[in-house]
């Protein structure tokens, strides 16, 4: 137990909605009080992060108020900058965030918080990959607090069938921090009556992970299984057989995404649009890792997001069984899933026939209808007729060769694939530049849209003048490396307009 001090110890939880911050801040209070501390707590909610950021501050004077002599601490009702002993944190992005804000001390802050990461909208909806770089954030940690405990507890409240509040609780317990005992606070889990057995679960693997040992969970997989047809199987042999090692590993998952996606045949065509790649590389010199590139970007661009796409995933078993663990919904236990879907006209005519799709996009583009005509739908994917629709609009994987969008992607594709060639005749570094390029490139609607006009843009104004020539391959990889950036910042496309610009300008000098 930590010897009596004259000064209150402070305590910062930063946590999300649902995962219970709130009710870990209650059984702080409790065992304080229980014990005879003078304790006071306070939150600051949030709404801009994720599901909603709230920030807990609880500060106990760890002197029984029996031993005052009737007097009473004065307790402050916020943190001060590096003037907190424990920053608990249930997500490794919140932990980075409360250190950055300096409550944490180097020399004296104490820091508990789970590694696992809960994405930010503006990660997700970032035009490439947009996630934070969790080694940064463990720098951030690492350098703004004393001594430091970490471990998936998101993990581990699962496998314990609780929510993480609990298992934070008995790192808490066993930080040695806090002058009360694990016991404690054993006996207000129990007082409170709720999920007694789950809670005490996680407290126990909370307080062991504290003591040293840290446990190690299995996680269940919900990876979408892929047909394991021999036709399948005979295009993964050709990819072993055809492509060089680095890109094998890329190129059988690619196989059998796309064999998922649409069809064997279809997976025939990844295979028959790597080989250029691979041995143009070859040629070149290169050590496969190019090709291990552009067999990961192709997978990808082959099975765009379409409706059919959307039906086929929401209809995955996986996709139920996953809820279902994650909601920790017992055996036989009903469970409704509701999803809500906003079909705009551009998802309605990429089913359609290019000859009747185009003309209906052009009037639609011309009267604004595509930004503003969606027709939105509640549609319950865990009932009979909720799911029978979606399951009809899956199964038709065999119209989409003939619909408008899939021959927009082929076509989209094979432009860039072309220019992948052709740079990398000229130098493999130029050619991994290129092939890049194809995350500017996802989604549906207006995301698809905005991607391919970023592509198109840097196609034409910078990797065309490229490939001619005309430019020297050094300045040509900086300068298509630097717009590909503007364009993943910028969705609307005003730095990539001003970097173009400024490209022009500078080779024109």
């Amino acid at each position: 137990m930590k010897p009596i001090s004259p000064r209150p110890i402070s305590i910062v939880i930063a946590a999300m909605g649902g995962e219970g911050g709130g009710v870990l801040t209650d059984w702080l209070v409790q065992a304080a009080t229980t014990e005879g501390f003078a304790v006071q707590s306070t939150s600051i909610p949030g709404v801009a992060q994720r599901t909603g950021a709230t920030t807990y501050y609880v500060e106990i004077y760890p002197v029984p108020l029996a031993q005052l002599g009737g007097q009473r601490p004065v307790l402050a009702l916020a943190p001060s900058v590096g003037d907190v002993d424990l920053v608990v944190a249930t997500e490794l992005m919140e932990a980075a965030r409360t250190v950055a804000r300096g409550y944490s001390d180097p020399a004296r802050t104490r820091l508990i918080a789970s590694t696992h990461r809960v994405y930010a909208v503006a990660e997700k909806t970032a035009m490439g990959d947009g996630r934070a770089d969790s080694e940064k954030l463990m720098r951030v940690i690492e350098a703004g607090a004393k001594t430091r405990l970490l471990f998936d507890m998101e993990a581990v409240a699962k496998a314990a069938g609780c929510v993480i509040n609990s298992v934070l609780l008995g790192a808490i317990a066993g930080s040695g921090v806090l002058p009360m005992s694990p016991e404690v606070f054993e006996a207000g889990i129990r007082a409170a009556g709720k999920s007694v057995d789950s809670n005490l679960r996680g407290f126990q693997a909370g307080l062991a992970a504290a003591r040293g040992d840290v446990p190690a969970v299995t996680q269940p997989s919900f990876k979408r299984a892929q047909p394991e047809t021999p036709a399948a199987l005979a295009l993964v042999a050709r990819a072993h057989g055809e492509l060089p090692e680095p890109a094998r590993a890329a190129a059988e998952e690619g196989v059998r995404r796309l064999a998922r996606y649409q069809d064997s045949r279809y997976s025939q065509l990844y295979l028959e649009r790597l080989a250029p790649i691979a041995a143009a590389e070859r040629d070149a010199g290169g050590d496969g890792s190019l090709t291990r590139a552009v067999a990961r970007h192709l997978a990808v661009r082959m099975s765009f997001e379409d409706v059919i796409r959307v039906a086929q995933l929401k209809t995955d078993p996986a996709r139920l069984n996953r809820i279902r663990a994650e909601i920790g919904a017992a055996p036989g236990q009903p469970v409704v899933v509701k999803d809500f879907l906003k079909p705009g006209i551009e998802e309605i005519c990429g089913l359609l026939p290019g000859v009747l799709a185009r003309p209906i996009l052009a009037v639609s583009r011309r009267k604004g209808w595509t930004e503003t005509a969606y027709w939105g739908r509640e549609v319950s994917s865990s009932g009979i007729l909720g799911f029978s629709a979606l399951w009809l609009m899956a199964r038709l994987r065999g119209w989409r060769r003939f619909s408008h969008r899939f021959h927009d992607e082929q076509r989209s594709i094979e432009i860039w694939l072309d220019a992948v060639t052709k740079a990398i005749a000229l130098s493999p570094l130029l050619g991994l530049e290129v092939a890049e390029c194809a995350r500017l490139v996802k989604g549906y609607g207006e995301t698809w849209r905005r991607g391919e006009a970023s592509f198109r843009a840097i196609h034409d104004g910078l990797i065309t003048p490229a490939l001619s020539g005309s430019w020297p391959v050094g300045f040509a990889v900086d300068a298509i490396a630097n717009a590909r950036a503007a364009a993943l910042a910028d969705p609307e496309g005003d730095r990539l307009a001003k970097t173009l610009a400024a490209v022009q300008e500078k080779a024109a000098a």
